[in-house]
């Protein structure tokens, strides 16, 4: 009697270690880049707040809003299947082009903003969209981009690009937009 209960805790337990062992794992993002190493570079002196707005002043309005324009040309949404949050094979060239557009142009921050189509309740795709966007982040941040230029949010299936109940319409929507940050 007593050998049965010992031999069915050990069985509950055993299970419990599988189950809990193929629970999915969180999206981790890193506050540095894992894959490449920085190079060199001769690094500027930090600025002072003062010559920051001095800066600030001296540039016209027009050319602040070229900036941001020509910003926003270089930079790509990446695609996601449905009810996924890893970056599909196809979207990984889109990801590189954005990195190297983001390593040409070292001031630029980026806003990362998940999506998702209307299929879904409102919390699951506001959590799909957060992991959506962390998952781009850490790609990012993977390719040499540093974590503190790039910012996360999610609007879950707030921000549709197209409305039509098709295929074609709802992978439009399963998006990470990136965006040069404000």
């Amino acid at each position: 009697m007593k050998s049965r209960s010992i031999m069915y805790v050990m069985t509950v337990f055993a299970l419990s270690v599988f189950v809990l062992w193929g629970c999915p794992k969180k999206a981790e993002v890193t506050s540095s880049p894992q894959t490449q190493k920085e190079t060199a570079a001769p690094k500027e002196e930090p600025k002072t707040e003062q010559a920051m707005a001095t800066e600030k002043a001296a540039a016209p309005k027009e050319e602040v809003k070229e900036r941001a324009a020509s910003a926003a040309e270089g930079l790509q949404p990446v695609y996601f299947d449905f009810d996924k949050s890893f970056i599909r094979d196809d979207a990984k060239a889109v990801m590189k082009a954005n990195a190297d557009w983001l390593k040409a142009n070292p001031k630029v921050s980026i806003k990362i903003e998940g999506n998702c189509d209307e299929r879904g309740t409102k919390e699951y795709n506001q959590a799909l969209g957060q992991r959506r966007a962390a998952s781009a982040k850490k790609y990012l941040t993977d390719l040499g981009i540093a974590a503190s230029r790039i910012s996360l949010i999610s609007y879950g299936k707030e921000k549709p690009v197209c409305s039509a109940q098709t295929e074609e319409c709802w992978q439009k929507n399963r998006r990470g937009d990136v965006v040069a940050a404000k």
